[in-house]
């Protein structure tokens, strides 16, 4: 009896510690799965999807916007055009994701969207605590204050006991505490949850003044019932770096992104445009080689995108100055002077890490 009794324990222990193997097994197996899912780059997925999803605005004329024939249209939007053409080949290869200025990081932290592309100010906060990773600045802006024209307001004193208008999920209600602060002026901070209820309770004359980025007020002034009848006043509150946003911790995909706007800026530079950069392709310059793929060059590679990366960027969607000049230039309504959005070679602050 002892002995069988014996038999059955000795049994029951090699059970235990096999299905303990198999459990321990299964579980550093499902660890693994985990990590290497979790460690896939963003890069690999959009590939993997043929197809980009971008967050942008759609109700900001210039910059992010729905045209008359139903179409995605504007400076932040053939950005991301430029990053589908880096990254996938195809310029057209993207999914816009329109998002208010309250849903926008949340969109990137839950990965609803592969890449911010939505007029959003690079800040500290941003990059350390709302987890994101911001490519390169693509449109340098400063804050302003909107006021009708006949209202007497000229300066930011002459806003002392009036009540102005700011979106809530922005940086503008903090810069506006912030310099009326130092220019010892009382006022009445009214927020609304989106630009159109701002605009809304402006023209209506619930609220004397508004305030946003100055490329924002001279976008939305074009759309008010009387645009002549609003000024923009002088004073700019803030410095306002808008740039393109990815999830925090994924350096390939920030690489790939920061990569293509570099692209657009240095081909504004070598005077390559969408409709000569065939000709660039002869070239006997080593840096407009690398810069288009051209001859015994892997910088593409390296990246995780094609050699020809840039090529397709500018012969797809254009440099810098073309999407500016497309979009923002003297030839659209907005007569937007490029200013610090210049190149460095012009007085401006645009200027692109070299390809090599």
């Amino acid at each position: 009896m002892k002995k069988s009794l014996s038999l059955f324990v000795s049994i029951l222990l090699v059970l235990v510690l096999a299905l303990a193997g198999c459990s321990s097994k299964s579980s550093s197996n499902e660890k693994k799965s985990t990590n290497s899912s979790s460690s896939k780059s963003m890069l690999e997925t959009v590939k993997d999807r043929g197809k980009l999803k971008a967050g942008v605005n759609n109700s900001l004329p210039g910059f992010g916007y729905i045209d008359s024939d139903g179409k995605n249209s504007g400076f932040d939007v053939d950005i991301a055009r430029a990053i589908a053409a880096g990254v996938l080949g195809d310029a057209n290869a993207v999914e816009f994701r329109p998002l208010s200025a309250t849903e926008r990081f949340t969109a990137v932290q839950s990965k609803e969207v592969d890449v911010l592309v939505r007029n959003t100010t690079w800040t500290t906060n941003r990059d350390a605590e709302v987890g994101l990773s911001f490519a390169p600045v693509t449109f340098y802006d400063g804050q302003g204050v909107m006021v009708p024209k006949d209202s007497g307001i000229k300066t930011l004193k002459d806003l002392e006991g009036k009540t102005i208008g700011v979106e809530t999920g922005t940086t503008t209600e903090l810069n506006l505490a912030d310099q009326m602060k130092a220019a010892g002026v009382n006022y009445t901070a009214q927020p609304y949850d989106n630009a159109d209820a701002v605009i809304a309770a402006y023209e209506s004359g619930s609220i004397d003044a508004w305030t946003t980025d100055k490329s924002g007020l001279v976008s939305r002034q074009s759309t008010l019932k009387n645009p002549d009848a609003h000024v923009i006043l002088d004073a700019t509150l803030s410095k306002e770096p808008l740039a393109p946003a990815v999830l925090d911790n994924d350096e390939k995909w920030k690489d790939a992104v920061s990569w293509v706007v570099y692209a657009l800026i240095q081909a504004e530079e070598f005077g390559i445009t969408s409709k000569n950069v065939d000709e660039f392709k002869t070239s006997d310059n080593p840096e407009i080689q690398r810069l288009l793929g051209v001859g015994d060059t892997n910088l593409g590679k390296q990246l995780g995108l094609s050699n020809d990366f840039a090529y397709q960027v500018i012969k797809q969607v254009g440099n810098y100055g073309e999407i500016y000049d497309r979009n923002l230039g003297p030839d659209t309504a907005f007569k937007l002077e490029r200013g610090q959005n210049a190149l460095y070679t012009d007085g401006g602050l645009l200027y692109s890490i070299p390809f090599r």
